[in-house]
């Protein structure tokens, strides 16, 4: 028995499939099933019971793989001291980042990251979508909002104020809204998250709360593909202003009413467990911490938010 197939063992225990074990572990599937069997045969025991459509857990199994996923932790978080305390920045960054913010800004610093520590190799996933850390088999995730689920660790990254935007040419034909009734008359370009169509903005006014609901003839479930269609002139969203951060320093678009102000949100990186907050995952919170200070920083000392 290896200590490599108990790892093969936990993830049968969580897919209820060989397959789909051996799919998210980059194995052939009679591979991973050798692994169970020398596992079973070292134990003299069946961990699961198989029938032609199904694989659940025996007795055996329940009792085992409890203390079986513990002590791999375990073994896990030594490894762990030992290379922080030696100074080792390695492995593999396996990081989910939203589609506007991970291509525009993110990606360029994880090139960054790469250079400083070449022993380090990056895989990344954007999108919009929601993470599930076990399906989409990554081990931390860059997120605007807080963590929602309570078995989640993560790390506050900086509090983001959000912008309404348009290009200076759409300004222009349109004319600049001076409250939010004349924002409405404008081309909503909306974002859509979950099969939620966020139409309607909140805007504070000096405490008072303005509500109004937006027309438009685009939407995306695709951050970025607003944020382009801002840039392009085809009318009014309301965006992270880290997200449109290069456009505001550029001129591409400007803050239309800044006296009214969105729901500022907030940057989380987020990771499934205290075990997987390791040296890189550190490195990188600290580095997101210093990169969206002085973006921030820059946007506001030039009054564009």
């Amino acid at each position: 028995m290896l200590l490599e197939d108990l790892q093969v063992i936990l993830k049968v225990a969580e897919f209820r499939s060989i397959t789909a074990a051996a799919t998210n572990l980059d194995m052939r599937t009679a591979t991973a099933s050798a692994a169970v069997k020398r596992v079973e045969a070292s134990l003299g025991a069946e961990l699961f019971v198989r029938t032609t459509r199904h694989l659940r857990l025996s007795t055996a199994g329940e009792r085992y793989l409890p203390q079986c996923e513990q002590a791999l932790k375990t073994l896990e978080q030594a490894k762990l001291n030992i290379r922080e305390d030696s100074g080792i920045i390695d492995g593999e960054i396996r990081i989910a980042l939203s589609s506007d913010l991970g291509r525009n800004l993110i990606n360029p610093w994880l090139d960054e990251f790469l250079t400083q520590y070449p022993k380090v190799a990056l895989r990344s996933s954007i999108s919009d979508s929601n993470i599930d850390f076990y399906r989409d088999s990554v081990d931390m995730a860059l997120r605007y909002g807080s963590p929602n689920d309570a078995t989640m660790y993560g790390f506050k990254i900086c509090d983001v104020p959000r912008v309404i935007c348009a290009s200076p040419d759409y300004v222009t034909k349109q004319g600049m809204p001076k409250d939010p009734k004349a924002l409405m008359e404008c081309n909503g370009l909306l974002y859509q998250l979950q099969d939620i169509l966020q139409d309607e903005w909140v805007l504070t006014q000096d405490n008072t709360e303005h509500k109004i609901k937006l027309r438009g003839n685009r939407a995306s479930n695709d951050g970025d593909i607003v944020r382009r269609w801002c840039v392009a002139g085809k009318g009014v969203a309301i965006k992270s202003s880290l997200d449109m951060s290069s456009d505001l320093l550029a001129g591409n678009v400007v803050n239309l009413m800044p006296d009214y102000k969105p729901k500022s949100t907030e940057l989380w990186l987020v990771c499934p467990s205290r075990q997987s907050i390791t040296p890189t995952v550190r490195l990188l919170r600290d580095m997101f911490r210093e990169k969206t200070e002085t973006i921030l920083a820059t946007i506001r000392s030039k009054g564009l938010i």
